[in-house]
């Protein structure tokens, strides 16, 4: 590699012919400096519109925002979601492998189960887990046609509440049957036979090899179906099931003859749930991404991807130093 000076320096000196300095001056926007203070005036006006309406009392707002029976029905709205959304993680996960086996009873019971859940409403399965007690006035464990073992009563059995959490769940494992079935799908086949040839159980494959990976692509649908699922619980009040949030709300509304301002609490606390919910889904979808998005997430962490590189680093530190012969790139 040769070093070459320019024509009047001296040798081991600074160039004196090295070109002027760049004048830059950044290109012009104005279309993004119109845009953006036509949207500041547009929000301006949307404030100066809810803050100074009377008619959104929002005295009436800040005072029911705390009220016991109100933070009562967030309690229960959370547990509703929280609640049938693992009981349909679990229900999907199960779906999701039927509908994925070799065997065809399994693949069209899973098909069946998909077909029914998601091509009905979820407002009439709730009225009929509500009606389950006229429908069916006992429950009974015994042999089919046979005798019977041991009999209920439905009502002391399945309660308002454990209705609508069945009946949420149920809807709910269909559609994330698909984003399960998705996301194992998504992960190379091969894998799973390089595991099979190592001597690896098929349920052990699944748990170690296929489920890490494929929760990249399904945590995000999943995040989304679990905020759905907690405004979805407002529809509990088919079953009826009466002290989630929106029905404790409408209540005091009703009651209040300012059915507004309540409106406004119930949308408020949702707000904040969902904000809380999507926060959490960013990290965990952080987590499950490592590896990813071209390795900068595993370098900042300290990933697979960071290690790697760190290492490959060391060793090419250590080869250019120990070795006096090795080829230097200009």
């Amino acid at each position: 590699m040769a070093l070459t000076t320019a024509p009047g320096a001296a040798v081991g000196g600074p160039p004196t012919d090295l070109p002027e300095p760049l004048n830059a001056r950044p290109v012009p926007r104005p279309g993004r400096w119109l845009s953006a203070a036509v949207m500041l005036v547009l929000a301006a006006m949307v404030v100066h519109a809810l803050v100074t309406n009377p008619n959104f009392r929002w005295d009436t707002v800040w005072l029911y925002l705390r009220d016991v029976n109100v933070v009562r029905g967030v309690g229960w709205t959370l547990v509703l979601t929280f609640g049938s959304m693992a009981i349909a993680v679990v229900l999907a996960v199960l779906l999701a492998i039927m509908r994925r086996s070799d065997n065809p009873v399994m693949r069209s019971v899973s098909w069946a189960y998909i077909w029914f859940f998601r091509g009905t409403p979820i407002y009439t399965q709730l009225v009929f887990w509500g009606l389950i007690s006229v429908l069916y006035p006992r429950l009974s464990l015994g042999v089919p046609f046979g005798p019977e073992f041991f009999v209920f009563d439905t009502r002391d059995v399945i309660t308002a509440f454990w209705a609508a959490l069945v009946g949420l769940a149920l809807n709910e494992a269909a559609y994330l049957a698909e984003i399960v079935r998705a996301g194992l799908g998504s992960v190379d086949p091969g894998q799973a036979q390089a595991a099979r040839a190592l001597g690896m159980t098929e349920p052990r494959i699944l748990r170690r090899i296929v489920l890490p990976q494929a929760m990249r692509v399904i945590v995000p649908p999943t995040g989304n179906e679990t905020i759905s699922m907690l405004k979805t619980t407002s529809l509990v009040v088919a079953v009826p099931f009466t002290l989630e949030i929106t029905y404790a709300t409408s209540a005091i509304g009703t009651r209040t003859f300012q059915p507004i301002p309540l409106l406004i609490v119930a949308a408020l606390w949702y707000l904040l749930i969902t904000s809380v919910l999507m926060v959490g889904q960013y990290y965990v979808e952080r987590y499950y991404g490592r590896g990813f998005d071209g390795g900068a997430t595993g370098g900042r962490r300290g990933g697979p991807g960071g290690r790697l590189s760190r290492q490959a680093a060391i060793r090419g530190a250590g080869t250019t130093k120990d070795d006096p012969f090795a080829e230097v790139t200009p």
